[in-house]
């Protein structure tokens, strides 16, 4: 893949403390210092409890701008369950400093769930089901769009048939693709995380501690997050998540689900080869996808 993309827009540590002191004057002193510079953002910790999140070009505009419309919403009724989000305490806007909105989040300790043996997830499942159920609730008009998750499976089915081809040993990811189109497509309109994969869920010492980076944040078809069924459970796992989702979802979702699952983890084989983690991961869906 290619290297990570030039900054469109770049701020060095005085121009983090502009911006802080413009709009949040009472965090502007505290230590400061570059955590991650992505693809997509600048990563600054600032103190010990939070994060500067600011845009490096045009593309990741709309995804801090999401998560500043939906989190303020979602937060709390995840958080009323221990699940912790990054929910911005500042929602910087766009100024003459810098013209694209940027946020100040909380610093979540923890690891990624991405790598982890798989046997490892199956305690936090039932609180993982209990978090989705109260995410996946009707989603308010202006919620944010997304042409690429949420919606009907047939959207995607020809960027989906030639990465199938590349894998023609790999049966259960057609079969599980087809079954979903085989099924009703989805009528729910609900808040989705949109991106939920091993490298968004964050563990802690006592298991499931946070989602993060909901710049994907949709309406849509809840089948799409329930894909993490198969990217973070082995079958014991995946039976425990479902049975603590009770009759919140029917058995189409379920087959849908399998299919978004299948469609990831070809996204993941062909398209992480500078990323070996997700590399692996895409491989590891696609074995569990071949156990059921």
């Amino acid at each position: 893949m290619a290297d990570s993309p030039a900054a469109e827009h770049e701020l060095d540590e005085d121009g983090i403390r502009s911006l802080l002191r413009m709009t949040a004057p009472e965090l502007a002193d505290l230590p400061l210092r570059l955590y991650a510079d992505g693809w997509d953002n600048a990563i600054w910790r600032l103190g010990d409890d939070l994060v500067v999140r600011v845009p490096r070009r045009q593309l990741a505009v709309p995804l801090i701008a999401h998560e500043q419309r939906a989190l303020p919403e979602i937060a709390p009724r995840l958080a009323a369950l221990g699940v912790r989000t990054p929910v911005p305490v500042v929602a910087g806007r766009p100024g003459d400093l810098f013209p694209w909105p940027w946020s100040v989040t909380p610093w979540i300790d923890g690891t990624t769930a991405l790598g982890r043996p798989r046997g490892e997830n199956a305690g936090w499942a039932p609180l993982l089901a209990s978090t989705l159920g109260a995410l996946h609730t009707a989603a308010p008009a202006d919620a944010p769009l997304n042409p690429f998750r949420g919606g009907p499976l047939s959207l995607r089915d020809d960027a989906v048939r030639p990465r199938l081809a590349q894998f023609p040993e790999r049966a259960a990811l057609a079969d599980a693709w087809d079954a979903g189109l085989s099924v009703p497509v989805g009528t729910e309109r609900v808040w989705i995380h949109g991106d939920l994969h091993p490298g968004n869920v964050v563990v802690g010492a006592d298991g499931l501690a946070a989602l993060i980076d909901f710049g994907d944040v949709t309406a849509g078809d809840p089948a799409y997050d329930l894909a993490v069924a198969w990217m973070l459970f082995d079958a014991d796992g995946r039976a425990t998540f479902r049975t603590a989702t009770g009759d919140r979802y029917d058995d189409a979702t379920w087959v849908r689900a399998r299919a978004w699952a299948a469609y990831i983890a070809l996204v993941l084989l062909t398209q992480s080869d500078d990323r070996p983690e997700y590399l692996a991961a895409g491989a590891s869906t696609a074995d569990e996808l071949a156990v059921d």
